[in-house]
């Protein structure tokens, strides 16, 4: 069995991209799977279930953790296989996200450079099933490693296994808590096939004056869009969009249409429209000629460049955080009759 350092007390403030100050009774970082293996042990018999952290970027704390918190920090990124078109690349869950994306880029694998800059860690990519700009992570996925919480055996999982779903996976479900992810595997082109049509992607390439399309040109422009939109958790406390676009039956947004021809809609394939949660919300407001965006009660507000964002100025509670969500789902129930989900995890 590995040996584990264990910190009583631990202030997580700065393990979160909200900055709450929570507690957590019990603390370790793990960097191996044997690690993983001990530090699971230990809950078992000392602390009950244990709490995995990854790069906290998709958590509000609204409580101390009275248990053991596992920060899941395993490294190492790797090519394990390759064809003529193909290279097959593994990161350890404790990679960050974005790092992931500039080894790929300095090597010409391309496939994640719409995802740039997303924030958190790759163990939390395929839980999430991260996507942006016109991409997710099913798109490139091959497979990942995880250890099953109670009898600590590795298992390998396909994308068939995980069954993806719009920022959704079975991890978020049915394999709640019962796995920890250890590595992610995902299978990226040689050559480049771009996508630059969602969102604004041409028009700020354009604006880059890009004459010739690169992996490398593709990312700093999503950069430039999402550092102009999305606040920096180094500066201001949040993490990211705080509720999924919703997706409603076609004749609900027919209807909605003739109401608010302003209204954007996205056709999916499985026959509803997926709406922009960002728009709903700013269109709602908390009183009548008031925007959600830029509100602000106490130290919980959205954001003053995207009401989608919920952020904490400085000392808002996680119950603040959350009361807020709360008043935004049912002003955009009251208004446009369409319930919103939140992306980000309530513990």
């Amino acid at each position: 069995m590995t040996n584990i350092e264990l910190i009583e007390n631990k202030s997580l403030r700065h393990l979160n991209t909200f900055g709450m100050d929570v507690y957590a009774r019990w603390f370790t970082e793990v960097q191996s799977e044997d690690a993983l293996r001990s530090a699971l042990e230990w809950a078992a018999k000392s602390a009950g279930n244990p709490f995995i952290l990854g790069g906290g970027s998709n958590i509000l704390f609204t409580r101390n953790v009275d248990g053991l918190v596992i920060a899941n920090a395993i490294p190492g990124v790797e090519a394990v296989k390759e064809d003529a078109t193909c290279v097959w690349i593994k990161a350890g869950a404790g990679v960050r996200w974005h790092a992931l994306v500039e080894y790929c880029i300095r090597n010409e694998y391309a496939g994640i450079e719409n995802l740039a800059l997303i924030p958190g860690n790759v163990g939390a990519a395929p839980m999430q099933n991260i996507g942006a700009y016109g991409v997710e992570i099913k798109d490139v996925f091959d497979s990942l490693t995880a250890m099953e919480v109670q009898d600590k055996s590795i298992q390998v999982m396909d994308a068939e296994s995980c069954a993806f779903g719009y920022r959704e996976s079975k991890f978020k479900r049915a394999w709640k808590n019962k796995y920890v992810i250890t590595s992610v595997t995902l299978r990226l082109n040689k050559i480049p096939k771009y996508n630059i049509e969602y969102g604004a992607i041409a028009r700020e390439l354009e604006n880059m004056g890009v004459k010739e399309l690169s992996i490398r040109a593709v990312a700093d422009a999503v950069i430039k869009i999402r550092t102009g939109k999305l606040p920096d958790p180094a500066v201001i406390g949040n993490a990211g969009s705080f509720f999924k676009n919703p997706e409603v039956p076609a004749e609900t947004y027919n209807a909605l249409k003739q109401s608010y021809p302003e209204i954007a809609g996205y056709a999916l394939e499985n026959g509803k429209v997926k709406l922009a949660a960002g728009w709903l919300i700013e269109h709602s407001g908390p009183a009548a000629g008031v925007s959600w965006k830029g509100y602000r009660k106490g130290d919980a507000g959205c954001h003053a460049m995207q009401a989608l964002v919920l952020v904490n100025h400085a000392h808002a509670s996680g119950n603040d955080i959350l009361e807020l969500s709360e008043q935004i789902i049912a002003s955009v129930q009251h208004k446009f009759g369409v319930t919103l989900e939140r992306e980000v995890n309530v513990y």
